[in-house]
């Protein structure tokens, strides 16, 4: 409550306050002596009399918006209904006569304050006036004039107000308060303390009655007393001292606990949320305030079962106190795993999920609790305190504790804080519970998107690959974005990327289903069209829910070209390597996978060795009122900037496309697949390529061509497995080519990958040769001996190809190619 006064340098800063009350029908019911100096009458005359032939500013309040300094909005006086605003002002009055102490008669300059009384029963205004004159008509207009508050100055432990006071009042020191206090006490009534630098607020109610006297007062159908219990005029009804304190005590309790519920839980993280825990407590419940936590809990573990024990393992996850700062960094470290012995506070509050007590902790006890850390020395920080350990509980379970220490010097904890911090402690628990709720599932979500993607290898033949993903953070972190990358037969990769329909769990669990279904069908070698094709006939019969966008690409590094199919997705980015410049790739338009009825098609673009492809799903060019032209220009900006390397040139599209697509709170509702192909190319001395006839003559004479290539690669250490696996397979394509002829091809990449072509589309199958069968045990041995092994359809047969890993130090791009027919 404050009014804005002028000031004068003779000013002293504190200035008598005149109180009364007055009640719902305009008569006064309390008339302190400070209104019988400032007006006149005595106290046996005021009460009961109405209040307008009293209080000369009455009249004042009942017309208060015609004096200067109103606050607006302010409420009706007295016989038009208490309930309203704060209302103050200032105003010109004549003071009238009946005091023994009385000066005469004569005009005031009267500065005034008046509000309802927030209590239950009849409705009262306090009015509260001070004589203006001293503080003159001109000065500074920022100067601020605040009541100040006593509850009654002439009560036994009067002398207990100095200490709470900097409790109460916001940066009060103890000099201060005592200064406050014995002016007060000194002039036996309220002061008004003048400030131009603090707004002191101020609370009207001191709190509620006590549960008897509530009864009592709400007894009646009205809840106020009846005529009958109304106190006869002329007489008091006082609350007792002590009962004015525990009302206060309660009401400061109350809002503490309010205060931090508005604090806590103001977000689902973790860590911020542990912070903001610990820090709710101090400066005004406790001096210093340790969180600690079980580590299955911050480990994202299952929900723990069953009390803690010794062998429980706890972090200290925060620390927040008022010492100098970095005073017990040592002590106390935040991030310490330990676990606590028997015999300390701290065990018995986790083990009985019960608040634990130590009003004052005395030297003996510091040294029985120390004595149980062999590695702190716990005595000078608990020493000569008040500790208060409670627990944080969620689901019957404790999840952690919460330490509170108060120094010497301020008041120890008592049953009513102990109460105070078992409630903070139950509101601290429920909002870590869901905090931790909400980070298992994220890491739950965060893995399974990281189990349905790829894992693509950095190098495949003929091309250098990167890959980001990022996850949609504003509706989970799980979608149906994904990309990939397979390898083909004839040393060529197929690139993939797709994006399913929605958000969430649903658009994750179509994305693996259809992502393994592209895999599986690029390990068949079908044509890029002819994928999509079944791709959608697929989705249609997973359900009519299943849309998606995909596109499908092959790069050949032996004939230098991609074959590119689209089905309703983004244009990929081809940037060459001899311009430096970008382009967008013309694909043929195709439908959304799971609409069906439109063919795909395919374009064939020639590329050159060290051109970069660009794939990505419309979450990195999409933004929320720019045209996808705009995104697509700014795709292709980023990704013709030079870069260092395939990571670096990711990193540098995503940090220039993806912070911009994000919302204004930061969070990108969409999430974002890319992937980064360097098109190499195939070296001619790379590569070796042979014409046999289905012969077993050209068995023998495969071994002879293999052993020569590797030793002109140097490789001759790859030599005797490499020649016994290529008799094995050229064995069984010479067995099954129906007389056509069989290539065996050498590629130095890598890896060392050997592939060899027949007419047969039989694939072969891996099984168990009995002991007298004479067949059966080739590929057997190739998937023992090889690193990786498949068989794939091509377009005049299939494809049966084994790689090994070439040993360290070995290169490509040495030594030179021989390419015959024989």
């Amino acid at each position: 409550m404050e009014g804005v006064v002028p000031r004068q340098r003779a000013v002293s800063g504190r200035i008598p306050l005149a109180v009364a009350v007055v009640d719902g029908d305009g008569l006064v019911s309390h008339w302190s002596s400070g209104a019988q100096r400032l007006f006149g009458p005595r106290r046996e005359d005021a009460v009961g009399a109405p209040a307008a032939d009293l209080l000369p500013v009455f009249g004042a309040l009942t017309s208060s918006y015609e004096y200067d300094g109103l606050v607006p909005g302010a409420g009706r006086p007295p016989g038009g209904g208490l309930a309203g605003h704060l209302t103050s002002g200032r105003a010109k009055c004549a003071r009238t006569g009946g005091s023994d102490r009385d000066t005469g008669s004569g005009s005031l300059d009267v500065l005034w304050w008046a509000y309802p009384l927030a209590v239950p029963g009849p409705e009262r205004l306090l009015v509260l006036a001070a004589d203006a004159s001293p503080l003159g008509g001109d000065g500074d207009p920022h100067e601020r004039v605040v009541p100040g508050f006593a509850l009654h100055t002439e009560f036994p432990g009067a002398d207990r107000l100095a200490d709470r006071l900097p409790d109460i009042l916001p940066q009060m020191g103890p000099a201060t308060a005592g200064r406050i206090v014995s002016q007060m006490l000194e002039l036996g009534y309220p002061v008004l303390e003048i400030s131009t630098h603090e707004r002191v607020p101020v609370t009207p109610d001191w709190g509620v009655p006590k549960r008897g006297e509530r009864r009592a007062r709400t007894a009646t159908a009205g809840g106020g007393p009846t005529a009958a219990e109304r106190p006869p005029t002329g007489t008091v009804q006082d609350v007792g001292p002590d009962q004015d304190l525990e009302y206060a005590a309660v009401r400061e309790r109350l809002e503490f606990l309010n205060e931090v519920s508005g604090r806590i839980g103001s977000s689902l993280d973790l860590a911020r949320t542990i912070r903001e825990v610990t820090s709710a407590a101090v400066p005004r419940f406790a001096d210093f305030a340790g969180t600690h936590l079980r580590v299955r809990v911050l480990d994202g573990e299952e929900f723990p079962d069953g009390p803690p024990d010794v062998t429980t393992d706890w972090r200290r996850v925060w620390v927040e106190h008022n010492d100098e700062p970095g005073r017990w960094d040592d002590t106390v470290p935040v991030g310490e795993e330990l676990t606590f012995p028997e015999d300390t506070p701290f065990f018995q509050c986790m083990v009985t999920g019960e608040p634990v007590l130590l009003p004052h902790i005395g030297n003996d006890l510091s040294e029985r609790i120390s004595a149980r850390f062999e590695k702190r020395d716990l005595r000078p920080l608990i020493g000569g305190r008040s500790l208060l350990v409670v627990p944080l509980v969620a689901r019957t379970v404790v999840l952690g504790f919460m330490v509170l220490m108060r120094r010497p010097g301020r008041e120890p904890f008592t049953d009513m804080d102990r109460r105070t911090g078992a409630e903070l402690a139950a509101r601290a628990g429920l909002v870590l519970d869901n905090a931790r709720m909400y980070t298992y599932q994220q890491q739950v979500a965060e893995t399974l998107q990281e189990s349905m993607l790829p894992k693509v290898a950095p190098r495949m033949a003929g091309c250098d690959l990167a890959t980001r993903y990022l996850p949609g953070t504003a509706l989970g972190r799980v979608g149906g974005d994904w990309f990939d990358a397979v390898r083909l037969p004839g040393s060529r990769t197929a690139l993939v990327v797709g994006d399913v329909m929605g958000h969430g769990l649903n658009a994750a669990a179509m994305m693996g289903q259809l992502r393994t279904a592209v895999h599986t069908m690029a390990a068949l070698d079908i044509p890029p069209a002819r994928l999509l094709r079944n791709l959608d006939d697929l989705a249609h019969r997973l359900g009519d829910h299943y849309l998606a966008t995909c596109l499908y690409a092959v790069y050949d590094p032996v004939a230098g070209e991609l074959l590119i199919s689209s089905a309703g997705h983004l244009p990929p980015v081809l940037v060459r390597a001899e311009t430096g410049r970008s382009e967008l790739i013309d694909v043929p338009g195709g439908a959304l996978i799971g609409l069906g009825g439109v063919a795909f098609g395919t374009a064939r673009v020639p590329v050159s060795p060290g051109d970069r492809l660009v794939l990505c799903t419309d979450g990195l060019v999409e933004e929320r009122g720019e045209d996808i032209g705009t995104g697509l220009a700014a795709l292709c900006e980023s990704a013709a900037h030079p870069a260092a390397s395939m990571d670096a040139a990711c990193d540098t599209i995503i940090r220039t496309l993806a912070v911009s697509t994000a919302g204004e709170s930061g969070g990108r509702k969409d999430d974002i697949a890319l992937l980064m192909a360097r098109l190499n190319g195939m070296p001619p001395e790379d590569m070796a390529v042979w014409q046999l006839e289905p012969a077993t003559a050209d068995v023998r004479r495969a071994r002879r061509l293999v052993d020569g290539q590797l030793e002109r690669w140097g490789l001759p250490e790859l030599a005797d497995t490499t020649r016994l696996l290529v008799s094995e397979v050229v064995t069984n394509a010479v067995r099954h080519a129906g007389g056509r002829p069989v290539e065996l091809r050498l590629v130095r990449a890598d890896t060392l990958l050997c592939e060899v072509s027949d007419a047969d589309h039989t694939l072969p199958v891996l099984r168990e040769a009995g002991p007298e069968e004479e067949c059966g045990r080739g590929l057997r041995l190739v998937s023992r001996l090889a690193h990786r092994w498949g068989a794939s359809h091509s377009g005049a047969g299939k494809v049966v190809w084994f790689e090994q890993e070439l040993p360290p130090g070995a290169r490509s791009g040495t030594g030179s190619s021989r390419t015959g027919s024989g």
